[in-house]
């Protein structure tokens, strides 16, 4: 077969797959906002639940799930930057790094239930933290942990290595020119592992189903030590329980719409952050 033509093939079967992924989720998108969007006012977002979840609105779940991403990011991001740079800074080839690497992927692949049974046994029963924000948190954070991990050690070992003997010639020390110019210089691509993590704890169930979410709390927490509602045991809550389901169908579907827009918005946010500082390190350049 000629090459031109082999090389055209394979554009066009790959182009076809990427239109089909594309189609797939914008399938999803546009399934979840026909059902849900019709639930979508400014009581559905900002009041308490009430009259068994099928009226009022979403507004404590909304609030504890943007407290239990935020305190789980607080968690995961400093322990996951600390250990990428440990691993591909200090011990880069090695029988350490390659013992830390197995272990997170290990850590990577275990159910998201066994973390949740975990941070029960351990944030909310041995540590008395009980069934609140700062238990759901480490717990969120430590199933977010493996990836931070591994996409910032991507991330480092994107930074040309020119740039770290550059620094070493100047007179800088290992810290020095880690803090001043591997991390600015991988810092667009670590955000990228932040983004990938939020999206993986804030649609998570199983793991503050042990540690955290609340069946019907129609009130805000007052500190991280009290109970919240979430959307995804929410969703889950109105979806498989009660007695007129077809009743809270419309709201299940708004609550899908909600979870989904709030995590867009951090998403797209997020990739701000990484364009503004992308652009601002190649002008540096």
């Amino acid at each position: 077969m000629d090459k031109k033509l082999a090389q055209k093939i394979a554009f066009w079967i790959f182009r076809i797959l990427g239109v089909f992924v594309v189609g797939i989720l914008l399938w999803i998108l546009g399934f979840i906002i026909y059902n849900g969007i019709g639930v979508i006012s400014l009581e559905f977002i900002f009041d308490a639940p009430r009259d068994g979840m099928l009226k009022g609105g979403i507004f404590p779940a909304i609030v504890g799930t943007f407290c239990l991403i935020v305190g789980s990011m607080i968690v995961a991001f400093p322990l996951g930057v600390m250990s990428a740079i440990y691993t591909n800074e200090y011990v880069r080839d090695g029988k350490i790094s390659r013992f830390i690497r197995m272990m997170t992927n290990n850590l990577g692949s275990i159910p998201s239930v066994i973390f949740g049974l975990f941070g029960m046994a351990l944030f909310v029963n041995a540590m008395s933290w009980g069934d609140s924000i700062i238990a759901g948190s480490f717990t969120l954070g430590l199933l977010a942990l493996p990836l931070v991990i591994r996409t910032t050690e991507e991330a480092l070992r994107m930074v040309p290595d020119s740039l770290r003997v550059g620094s070493y010639a100047l007179g800088a020390s290992k810290l020095q020119t880690i803090r001043y110019v591997v991390l600015p210089t991988a810092f667009p691509n670590i955000v990228t592992g932040l983004i990938l993590s939020i999206g993986r704890v804030s649609g998570e169930t199983a793991p503050i189903l042990f540690t955290v979410a609340a069946y019907f709390l129609p009130k805000l927490p007052s500190s991280i030590f009290d109970q919240v509602m979430a959307l995804p045991y929410h969703l889950y809550v109105i979806s498989t329980s009660g007695t007129n389901l077809e009743a809270a169908r419309p709201v299940a579907y708004g609550t899908a719409l909600v979870l989904i827009t709030l995590v867009l918005i951090i998403n797209f946010t997020a990739s701000f952050i990484r364009r503004h500082f992308s652009k601002k390190l190649g002008g540096g350049h």
